[in-house]
């Protein structure tokens, strides 16, 4: 009689637990694309990598690591990591853009918000 009462408690009890983990990995996953604004890198991308990454089970991120170097011939390492949602878009950038970098730093890297492209000019194209 009480394992009749207390194996579905135990069970409902685990399957609420997991789905309050998974509702707060999702949040923490969706949350990757706000990044707060607080400074600002300017240069010419040097070098540029792309990769794509587990991040909690059946979910993705997209990592773009740039390197960029500005008019001072100084170089800054920028991580933008954007979740793979279906409505997500992802900026195709190339070697030797000139880009405005918006984002924070981390302890080792600028992590980054949103990426702008400055427009070249007809000279140069």
């Amino acid at each position: 009689m009480v394992t009749a009462i207390v194996i579905p408690i135990i069970c409902l009890y685990f399957y609420w637990l997991t789905k309050k983990e998974m509702r707060e990995s999702y949040e923490k996953w969706a949350d990757l694309n706000n990044v707060p604004e607080e400074a600002i890198i300017s240069g010419e991308i040097v070098h540029m990598s792309e990769s794509k990454q587990r991040y909690y089970y059946h979910r993705y991120v997209h990592v773009l690591d740039l390197t960029i170097q500005s008019s001072a011939k100084k170089q800054w390492k920028g991580k933008k990591i954007t979740p793979l949602m279906k409505n997500a878009s992802l900026l195709s950038l190339n070697i030797g853009d000139t880009v405005h970098l918006y984002g924070n730093w981390k302890e080792e890297y600028f992590h980054v918000s949103r990426i702008h492209v400055k427009e070249q000019s007809n000279a140069r194209k």
